[in-house]
């Protein structure tokens, strides 16, 4: 077959010298098109036809109280001071009473007592046994005497640490049925490399982690063909540091077409596609069962405790320091960090460095109802949970509005939203080895979601 520039230059001949002139014009008008298809239809593209979610945007509201819910995408609310909600909410007094609305949650005014935890319960029981039964995960092979083994196979000991996520999935994973050893049947291609090990690694270390990824991804597809049959898009890796967000910078393969794993999942930030990737939540490890104590119990409103190293936090501190009821801490708490999330009816999750912390983890464990302070964060499992119905997301700008937010939130309301906390925090634990609809298990679902539906020859 001739070379593509040979076709070219022998049609050349052919051509009339003036269409040249219009060709940039062209391809120009054709890219613009293009684009706004792949804006205006990229939500549906990357969901499968038996997992679309039908989401009832609230219309019209009346102009009565300054307070209305912006929907984001991933199905947790936002109340913002920038536009009246009163028609939305309920509420002739303008009082903010975020779950309890006719127009959110459809025309026959269901409570929040009957919305569910998942998206769609049946589906996901459906499609979990399936996908127990059927996914299957090849690993690429590394042998114990690899002088970077410690960084490709599983560690030998109880993961430990804030970014202890990935190498529990790793750990699990590596110990499951999901695994096969014959690429043919598999459906994903795993990445073994740690990107918390290598930072690690003093023979790379965060500033070599970049070339590290960029020749293990060409020794990988010079070695085997299945990277190359798609372009890496039916491979992916996990990672919990921020820092694997800029690892794959020399390695734009893997950004832009492998399913990122991570932690640090922001709309925001460059090197994050939402749909293709997924987020992993951070989860601090612990061993033992989740502590029960009764909502009269918790009598703080609300409770934060972290470093000022974000303009959120910084902001949160300043208004709500020394406030008798929102509790806003930094540096070294006096208390128990435990006692304190067990003491508070909601748990703020405020924006550091980036997006993630283990703080949401956190709420869910000890039964708090966690806020969340960080915009644009794509929230982990978000294409199982209905995240609506055990949290409530605010949007930074209205930090001084939470009190009001949150003494709005009526007894009911907030019995339901802790009822379900109670519910979904077993899917933020990780075990050894893991249980159903543990973190390991919802992650294996995130992935089994992005599965290739075309099977490639394997010729």
């Amino acid at each position: 077959m001739a070379h593509p520039s040979m076709l070219l230059h022998r049609h050349r001949a052919s051509l009339p010298s003036n269409t040249f002139f219009f060709l940039p014009a062209t391809l120009a008008l054709f890219t613009t098109l293009f684009i706004l298809f792949y804006i205006f239809t990229t939500p549906s593209l990357f969901i499968s036809h038996q997992h679309k979610h039908n989401f009832k945007y609230p219309l019209g509201p009346s102009q009565s109280s300054p307070l209305t819910p912006i929907l984001p995408s991933n199905g947790s609310f936002y109340l913002s001071a920038k536009f009246p909600f009163n028609d939305v909410f309920g509420g002739e007094d303008g009082t903010v009473s975020p779950v309890s609305s006719r127009s959110h949650f459809g025309s026959k005014g269901n409570s929040m007592n009957d919305i569910d935890v998942f998206r769609d319960g049946d589906i996901f029981l459906e499609d979990y046994q399936q996908m127990n039964r059927s996914f299957k995960i090849y690993v690429y092979p590394h042998r114990r005497d690899d002088p970077f083994a410690h960084a490709f196979l599983p560690v030998d000991f109880e993961p430990g640490g804030n970014y202890a996520s990935e190498s529990y999935f790793k750990k699990a994973l590596m110990n499951s049925h999901f695994i096969t050893e014959d690429p043919r049947k598999a459906d994903l291609f795993f990445l073994p490399f740690s990107i918390a090990r290598l930072r690690h690694d003093r023979r790379v270390g965060g500033g070599g982690i970049q070339s590290f990824i960029r020749d293990y991804i060409s020794n990988i597809s010079t070695k085997y063909p299945y990277w190359n049959r798609t372009g890496g898009a039916d491979h992916f890796y996990v990672a919990c540091h921020s820092i694997g967000r800029s690892a794959m910078a020399k390695a734009e393969e893997v950004k832009l077409n492998a399913i990122q794993i991570v932690c640090s999942s922001s709309y925001f930030l460059p090197g994050y596609v939402a749909h293709k990737d997924a987020s992993l939540p951070q989860v601090w490890p612990r061993t033992d069962d989740p502590p029960t104590i009764t909502t009269s119990e918790r009598k703080k409103l609300a409770f934060f405790a972290g470093a000022i190293n974000s303009p959120a936090r910084e902001k949160l501190v300043k208004f709500w320091r020394n406030d008798s009821e929102i509790y806003a801490h930094f540096g070294r708490l006096k208390t128990p960090y435990a006692d304190e999330l067990l003491g508070s009816k909601f748990c703020l999750h405020v924006k550091g460095f980036e997006v993630n912390t283990a703080r949401i983890a956190d709420s869910l464990y000890y039964g708090c109802v966690p806020i969340i302070l960080a915009n644009y964060y794509d929230l982990p499992f978000a294409d199982i949970l209905n995240w609506k119905s055990f949290s409530i997301a605010v949007v930074t700008v209205d930090i001084p509005l939470l009190k009001k937010i949150l003494r709005g939130i009526t007894s009911d309301e907030y019995s339901s939203l802790r009822g379900n906390v109670l519910k979904v925090r077993k899917h933020f634990q990780w075990h050894v080895p893991p249980i159903d609809f543990d973190a390991f298990f919802m992650v294996m679902y995130e992935l089994w979601l992005r599965r290739s539906c075309i099977r490639m020859s394997n010729d």
